[in-house]
């Protein structure tokens, strides 16, 4: 018996019937109809397009039709959306950078050798002004670590020059020249995004003069910082924290070309940074976006675009950008800190992805404070995992050619070289720091930010969602002052704050006392307030505030029986639209004759709204609002 004749081409499912487009918009306007919203066919894409902050939609479908019609090149060649490098990190892996800012000079360097010796390649080390040790601890912190294996990362504010100094100096006594690499930290807009006193004219020459050193005996080391994080916590979308580090990064260029470095050279020295969320496709996308829109300023600039003389990082040209990425600080909470820890991972995930040079992982306690080995540990394994067992370095660029990434892509390359030429055109990036123009745009991005979440259209989760209302928070030591607590500068935001705040004036009225509670006033049948209870309660944990549940039924005087022994003036009525129609009036009623003074119902205005009701408690309500208010209330 002979085996069957392999077909020359193998059609998969070739027995379905090819899809189309418009069938699929037909399909999705059936299904919003079974919802209760009529929608054209015609318009069932726009019905499910995810607005961003950028001013592009996210779509629910993406076909070859939607792939931007520009070339995004090979690895290692202009555009350089692909990879700063021709082989990627296959080889090695990103750096793992993790910062320290330690305090206890006595176990600092145990520290550090410890997250060395365990995966750790790279250090970001917070000196002096910045809020870590002086700067003459460098050469104790560093004491025994090969320099040309493991690059430094400085970050010292206004002590950058002193600490780049002692880097340099333990660089030359172990003799590495060409192989140092990592960053001297140098930021030229220091004190117009994280505010203080002006920087001095020794604090430029000394940038100049150390870019200049080492372009002429270090091409791998970076003198200058052009970090996007400051225009991030600010509230920034993706596009705004893109376009204003691009013009950042144009500006040392500028500085350090006037000051006599060749256009190769100034390109070189520049590193930038940038926030890696937990929305791991924009992550990657905005790496992606950010390399092509670099290469882009480059090739106007002159910088070169294949290897010259070592003039870039290694195996890189001048212009292609060298990138750090950070997991958001915006958005780790204070509260449930475990769940930072699925974030951080998420955000690592993008930034890996996206061919990020390095990359930290923020431990998951930074909110609360100095992290503990146990952090340190989480926070370093996560990267380890992420390139030792998941081996997500060993493919190049493995979101190329999708038709979303490429799309989400193109959209935020585009988004940012507008805020970017914006700039530009208004004076450069000193020019809208000075006038507050920047700070207005990005505060009018925040301003929506902040809406969604208060509204909990961004939901946060441990916090506004799901949150544990008793849970027992880690104690870490409290961080030394840096530059992020000066004067002046963009404000620093988390995305939690607002919640965070609400459940701190809750534990607070807890300690000194009790910790304000609501009542339940549940109606009907249990199958009928079980729904609206649970989200109710859900809600109120999300301020601090305890619930304690009424009997249930429609007795009046049962459930205001109920109300007296709780305690408290503030009521929840909770039930279905059907119960809510013949019995919620009259026990609002009764709830305030017996002194409830905030009666809210756990439902619409479209459920039931009645001047008998003092609220309502519903899924796109400002929570945030309704929580301060029932807070006051409550006398928290």
């Amino acid at each position: 018996m002979t085996a069957p004749e392999a077909p020359e081409e193998l059609v998969l499912a070739g027995e379905f019937p090819t899809p189309t487009r418009d069938a699929w918009r037909d399909l999705v306007a059936g299904v919003l109809a079974k919802s209760g919203r009529e929608v054209d066919p015609a318009d069932a894409e726009a019905a499910l397009r995810t607005p961003t902050d950028d001013g592009f939609g996210i779509a629910a479908l993406y076909t070859a039709d939607d792939a931007p019609g520009v070339p995004t090149g090979s690895p290692g060649l202009p555009p350089f959306t692909r990879a700063s490098r021709p082989e990627g990190h296959v080889a090695d892996g990103w750096y793992r950078r993790q910062r320290h800012a330690l305090t206890d000079l006595e176990g600092a360097h145990d520290v550090v050798m410890a997250e060395l010796e365990n995966g750790v390649s790279s250090l970001w080390l917070v000196l002096g002004e910045a809020g870590g040790p002086a700067v003459d601890a460098l050469p104790r912190l560093l004491e025994g670590v090969y320099l040309d294996l493991a690059p430094i990362a400085l970050e010292a504010g206004r002590d950058t020059p002193e600490a780049a100094d002692a880097l340099l100096a333990l660089a030359a006594d172990q003799g590495v020249t060409g192989d140092l690499g990592g960053s001297l930290g140098y930021d030229p807009l220091l004190a117009r995004t994280r505010g203080g006193a002006a920087l001095t004219d020794a604090y430029r020459s000394s940038l100049v003069e150390h870019a200049r050193a080492a372009a002429e005996k270090h091409p791998h080391l970076a003198t200058v910082v052009a970090d996007g994080l400051p225009y991030h916590e600010a509230g920034g979308s993706d596009g705004q924290e893109l376009g204003a580090a691009l013009a950042a990064g144009l500006h040392a260029v500028r500085l350090l070309n006037d000051a006599g470095l060749s256009v190769d050279d100034a390109f070189a020295r520049v590193e930038f940074r940038f926030a890696a969320t937990a929305d791991q496709f924009a992550t990657l996308a905005k790496l992606r976006a950010a390399r092509r829109c670099w290469d882009r300023i480059g090739s106007v600039a002159g910088a070169s675009d294949t290897q010259r003389g070592g003039a870039g990082p290694s195996g890189a040209a001048a212009r292609a950008m060298r990138t750090h990425a950070v997991t958001s600080p915006a958005m780790l909470t204070g509260r449930d800190p475990w769940v930072n820890i699925l974030r951080t991972t998420v955000a690592a995930v993008g930034a890996g992805l996206g061919g990020a040079d390095a990359v930290t992982v923020l431990p998951f306690d930074s909110v609360l404070g100095l992290p503990d080995d146990f952090s340190r540990r989480v926070a370093r394994n996560t990267q380890a995992l992420l390139l030792e067992e998941s081996h997500l370095a060993h493919v190049i660029d493995p979101a190329g050619g999708s038709w979303y990434v490429e799309s989400l892509t193109d959209a935020l390359a585009h988004a940012a070289w507008d805020v970017f030429t914006g700039i530009e055109r208004d004076g450069g990036i000193e020019a809208v720091l000075d006038d507050g123009s920047l700070a207005a745009a990005l505060e009018e991005t925040w301003t929506a930010r902040a809406d969604r979440i208060a509204h909990r259209k961004d939901p946060i989760t441990g916090v506004s969602e799901f949150p544990n209302l008793h849970e027992t928070l880690p104690t870490r030591t409290a961080p030394p002052s840096g530059t992020g607590d000066a004067e002046g500068g963009l404000p620093r935001r988390r995305y939690a704050q607002v919640f965070e705040d609400l459940r701190d004036r809750a534990d607070a009225a807890a300690a000194s006392g009790s910790r304000p509670t609501a009542f339940l006033a549940t109606l009907g049948a249990l199958a009928q307030y079980t729904a609206r209870v649970s989200f109710a309660t859900n809600l109120l944990h999300a301020g601090g505030i305890d619930v304690t549940a009424g009997p249930g039924g429609t007795d009046v005087d049962a459930i205001v029986a109920a109300f007296r022994s709780a305690g408290t003036s503030v009521a929840v009525i909770a039930s279905s639209d059907k119960v809510y129609a013949e019995h919620a009036v009259p026990l609002a009623q009764a709830l305030a004759a017996a002194g409830a003074t905030r009666i809210v119902l756990a439902g619409s205005p479209k459920a039931l709204d009645d001047d008998a009701l003092t609220g309502h408690l519903y899924t796109g309500c400002d929570a945030a609002a309704l929580l301060t208010d029932l807070l006051d209330e409550l006398g928290a």
